[in-house]
């Protein structure tokens, strides 16, 4: 079976009408589903799976504490790197889900330096991700780092070289050396 790493940013706590056409989509395929347990767009990914009673989700927690499981679903403990709660230990889970993952549907902000680091995560590790660009209410089909180098190449600088510190930080080291 298919598992998606559903994830996003934190500052999108409402999905928007072809979001959930797609999470439909997920649904009707019947797909495995992997979310984290962070306010924002996980909460509200969460909250729509719950309301159409999808069974076939797991929580992902850093150390087991989940903040958030509205439905109630099985969760996957994942190891804290340390016991101090900062991007490190709250990320820990979105890199076992990059690595547990077949696909990934992101859903961004177009300022979130975490969400891109999840989808360089999966396209580095060769596993396609739908972006969904919530300021252009657009998705992207990212398979490769070069589609995601091509893909921030638009953004402000300032997130950019954000992301490009996040990125060379956390995702696999095997790719393209622009964004690893």
């Amino acid at each position: 079976m298919t598992s998606v790493f559903v994830g996003g940013s934190r500052k999108v706590s409402r999905l928007s009408v072809d979001v959930r056409r797609r999470l439909d989509q997920i649904i009707e395929k019947r797909l495995h589903v992997l979310l984290g347990d962070a306010n924002g767009a996980d909460r509200a990914v969460q909250a729509y799976l719950k309301e159409r009673s999808y069974p076939d989700v797991v929580v992902f927690c850093t150390a087991g504490e989940c903040r958030n499981n509205l439905g109630g679903w099985p969760i996957e403990p994942v190891a804290a790197p340390h016991k101090v709660r900062d991007f490190e230990f709250f990320t820990a889970k979105d890199a076992a889900m990059a690595r547990k993952a077949d696909v990934g549907l992101m859903i961004w902000d177009g300022k979130s330096s975490g969400t891109m680091v999840n989808a360089a995560r999966l396209v580095g590790s060769g596993k396609p991700v739908v972006i969904y660009m919530a300021p252009s209410r657009i998705f992207r089909t990212i398979k490769s780092p070069a589609q995601l180098e091509e893909l921030l190449g638009d953004i402000p600088s300032e997130i950019r070289s954000r992301i490009d510190r996040y990125i060379a930080d956390h995702a696999p080291q095997h790719a393209s050396p622009r964004l690893f």
